[in-house]
């Protein structure tokens, strides 16, 4: 392992890496694995003011006369051998339904998409704190000579639309900028200039980083400054990831029966089955932490239509992401994390019918769920009350998941700080809790 910054790991890690499928836009809970058979009596009823105050609804939605509940059109059934109640829209994840750790008493305190990830990601609603894999590859370093420690990636769902990502969602904020991730791209050249341009050999190329590396020895002994160790550094490993990053990305080797586990799209890249596939070779090659955001989830309108199409992109891949790692062997010491900012709302914003509705933002409840590296198997944890509004019992907070994440990997969450402006900061900030029932 390369040097680490931030002491390595406090206790002995059940995970060697992460693997985190971020649903961007906010899927809806109770389309997905919340099940709430009792509201299928109450169609077209009037949620309770009680129960979903006003003061509580977007301004998106707030002004409509009507809040009618809107059941779920999808019908569930209990999956595995833990009886996972798991909605018809995901048959593949259906079929490994044991190996997922199924959080459905998740909250958060944020209302709109971009305060809503900016929070999953670094610990803060406010842009500029460090991402959850930055502080990672600050805590343990990084195994891997000839990739990233930390790569993102991102593809686009079948509505071609999705709330916008910004670079800060892997960024290294104040903490060093060695520390932050790498964005592979979905189209063109996955890294920019990952090529080198005609005319330049590997070893003029070398001649030129080594003239590049005595100049900014130079500059480093008159100013004094660590971001031009950084500078070297990347350097360095962008002219080591010239060769690794091709062969990363030549999928020759992978039998077809590999192939077949991710679905039809595992050959196209910017897709999400493609970005799956990857991640899994990332993880073998020693990245510690690896991103996939996949985009299209915000449901404002024609819920049902749209979920389908997103689990119809997401479902085969997933799953088959979790089969592969198991046949691997690699599942036991990989956490895989699935999940988006917050959840919907169980009234229906716009017209409901029979077959349509539309569903808000809503952060006071919503579903993740992990498997592998030490989380229980084929488990449901925490409840939601009758409406999927709120939380009933074991709720989570996201400093509590992420403190449980960090746990996973050998990290106390209350140590692993950085002295930034006169104090020190860490990614669950001044609270969060590890969720120890959901740990095997």
């Amino acid at each position: 392992m390369l040097a680490e910054a931030g002491g390595g790991p406090h206790a002995l890690p059940k995970a060697k890496r992460i693997i985190y499928l971020f649903q961007s836009g906010g899927p809806a809970q109770m389309d997905l694995f919340d099940y709430k058979p009792e509201l299928y009596k109450r169609f077209g009823e009037e949620v309770p003011r009680s129960v979903y105050p006003d003061d509580r609804k977007t301004t998106m939605s707030s002004a409509q006369k009507s809040f009618a509940t809107a059941p779920s059109t999808f019908k569930f059934e209990r999956k595995g051998r833990g009886g996972i109640w798991m909605s018809e829209a995901m048959p593949h994840l259906g079929g490994v339904a044991d190996e997922l750790c199924v959080i459905k008493s998740m909250f958060t305190e944020a209302i709109n998409h971009d305060p809503a990830i900016t929070f999953l990601q670094t610990g803060s609603q406010i842009p500029g704190r460090p991402s959850m894999g930055s502080w990672l590859h600050y805590g343990l370093g990084s195994e891997s000579e000839n990739l990233p420690a930390f790569v993102a990636m991102s593809s686009k769902g079948s509505a071609k639309t999705g709330q916008p990502l910004y670079d800060r969602l892997w960024g290294s904020g104040f903490l060093p900028s060695r520390f932050q991730g790498v964005k592979f791209r979905n189209q063109g050249a996955p890294v920019l200039d990952i090529h080198d341009p005609p005319g330049v050999d590997r070893e003029t190329r070398r001649l030129l980083l080594d003239e590049l590396v005595t100049l900014n020895e130079l500059k480093y002994a008159q100013a004094g400054d660590s971001e031009i160790q950084t500078r070297i550094s990347q350097y360095e490993l962008a002219y080591r990831m010239q060769m690794s990053v091709p062969e990363l990305l030549d999928f020759s080797d992978e039998p077809k029966h590999v192939l077949d586990l991710y679905g039809a799209e595992v050959k196209k890249q910017g897709k999400y089955a493609y970005n799956c596939l990857v991640a899994r070779r990332l993880a073998e090659r020693g990245v510690r932490f690896i991103q996939l955001f996949h985009q299209g989830w915000d449901a404002h309108n024609n819920c049902p239509k749209g979920i389908r199409a997103q689990c119809k992109d997401t479902d085969q891949a997933t799953a088959g992401l979790l089969t592969d790692l198991k046949n691997r062997g690699m599942l036991d010491d990989t956490l895989v994390i699935w999940g988006g900012e917050f959840g919907r709302t169980i009234y229906s914003q716009g017209k409901l019918t029979k077959e349509n509705y539309g569903r808000d933002h809503h952060p006071s409840c919503f579903s993740m769920w992990m498997a592998g590296a030490g989380v229980k198997r084929g488990f449901s944890y925490g409840k939601t009350d009758d409406y999927s509004v709120n939380v009933a019992e074991n709720g989570v907070h996201v400093h509590d998941l992420q403190a449980t994440i960090l746990q996973q990997m050998g990290i106390d969450h209350e140590q692993l700080t950085f002295a930034f402006q006169g104090r020190e900061y860490r990614l669950t900030d001044v609270h969060g809790k590890v969720v120890r029932e959901i740990l095997a």
